[in-house]
């Protein structure tokens, strides 16, 4: 029996997804894409709570894959199983408004791009931040299928669209930091993927650089440069975080040189 929340064919836009355990989420998201989605295609990585059963209320075409430390390389693996002639990649924690879907709809049907660029609003202890080069968080998640792949290479990387590439205009909403616990976890899980990606050599520039350089001169530029102050004490912490994700990950990096684990 066909699922009344998805568009009957042939499939137009597809929604793709890479999910682990994001019950708290994922209905919130899918709730924004249901009325545009012609599919929705997530690539789950063994959640252990409700994670699919949510994807599958809402018809998705569940894929189960192992997990990664890169998760765009899981990505991908959704983005490979769509069959729409758009593609519109989302992480669990983001939310189209309703100006955003009606404006994908509409570019969709008649273009002469390949890719478009979504404005991301990103929320940060209990507001959406403004400055501190978090908004506009121009972010390339619209593009043809066949067109657009994430390289798989780096934890903030976008995705490489060959051909012309448009801008929209209204907001992808972000959800991810709802609160500091969970802000932590990310900078966990992102410091160690920078300490897999440090040089094989521990010298005195290098540690300097990871513990003095990157995290001063990133403070500055998001403080400073891209005005977080404006944001007050959220913007403080935001750009002091930020940068003290460069120590943290090369000390994960120093004790796995020193002291491997067997």
């Amino acid at each position: 029996m066909a699922n009344p929340h998805l568009k009957s064919s042939p499939i137009k836009l597809s929604v793709v997804l890479a999910t682990y355990n994001e019950e708290a989420n994922l209905t919130r998201c899918l709730e924004s894409v249901k009325s545009i989605a012609s599919e929705i295609v997530i690539a789950d990585e063994q959640s252990s709570d409700k994670t699919v059963a949510i994807a599958k209320k809402f018809g998705a075409r569940v894929i189960s894959v192992s997990h990664n430390e890169n998760f765009h390389i899981t990505k991908n693996m959704a983005i490979d199983a769509a069959r729409g002639n758009w593609i519109l990649q989302l992480d669990a924690d983001e939310v189209v408004s309703p100006e955003l879907a009606k404006e994908i709809i509409s570019v969709i049907k008649n273009t002469e791009y390949n890719g478009f660029w979504l404005n991301r609003k990103n929320w940060f202890l209990g507001r959406f931040l403004t400055k501190g080069g978090q908004y506009p968080d121009p972010t390339l998640r619209l593009y043809q299928r066949g067109k657009g792949r994430l390289p798989a290479k780096d934890v903030h990387e976008q995705a490489v669209v060959e051909g012309l590439v448009g801008k929209l205009k209204h907001d992808l909403l972000h959800y991810r930091d709802t609160s500091f616990t969970k802000y932590l976890d990310g900078f966990n899980r992102y410091s160690s993927f920078i300490a897999l990606q440090i040089d094989p050599q521990v010298n005195l520039w290098q540690t300097f650089n990871y513990l003095v350089v990157k995290p001063a001169m990133t403070f500055g530029k998001i403080y400073f440069r891209h005005r977080g102050y404006v944001d007050k004490f959220p913007g403080l912490v935001f750009a002091l975080f930020s940068g003290l994700i460069y120590p943290v990950a090369y000390i994960k990096y120093w004790q796995h040189v020193k002291y491997p684990t067997k």
